[in-house]
């Protein structure tokens, strides 16, 4: 069960981020979970948002460059040893990590792991195995 993410490429200019994110903000698009990575000449901002198809057009009809991935949003207990428990069950079952970024959920005491990994699958089911809780796109809004 993955989550679509969208990443947008935005080149490393004052202001260019704030008007990407102006943009989804004028069509009411929400940002549940951001990551921002970056290099010298750009960077890839990270977004989890309910309505993936619709914040896609709206970055294609004004010139931005993305891509959608499937990650996994891996329910984690906000307290110390949460990331911990998760990451010890894919280094377990030999699932190499790629990148992650969390963020807190509504309710006190948990939070959400994105986490991107050669094979969501085998990922999910070694989760599950250890009775930790992937979510659905939908779980997230």
């Amino acid at each position: 069960m993955s989550v679509r993410q969208i990443s947008i490429f935005v080149e490393n200019q004052t202001g260019l981020l704030s008007e990407v994110t102006s943009l989804l903000s004028e069509n009411k698009v929400n940002l549940r979970a951001l990551s921002i990575a970056d290099t010298s000449d750009f960077g890839i901002l990270r977004i989890i948002v309910e309505n993936v198809d619709d914040a896609a057009a709206i970055l294609r009809e004004n010139g931005f460059t993305y891509t959608i991935t499937d990650v996994l949003a891996v329910a984690m207990r906000d307290e110390a040893g949460g990331l911990s428990e998760i990451l010890d069950v894919l280094s377990e079952a030999e699932i190499a990590l790629e990148y992650a970024y969390a963020f807190l959920l509504q309710k006190a005491g948990e939070a959400c792991l994105i986490i991107r990994v050669g094979d969501n699958d085998a990922a999910e089911a070694a989760l599950a195995k250890a009775g930790i809780k992937v979510a659905s796109q939908e779980e997230l809004f």
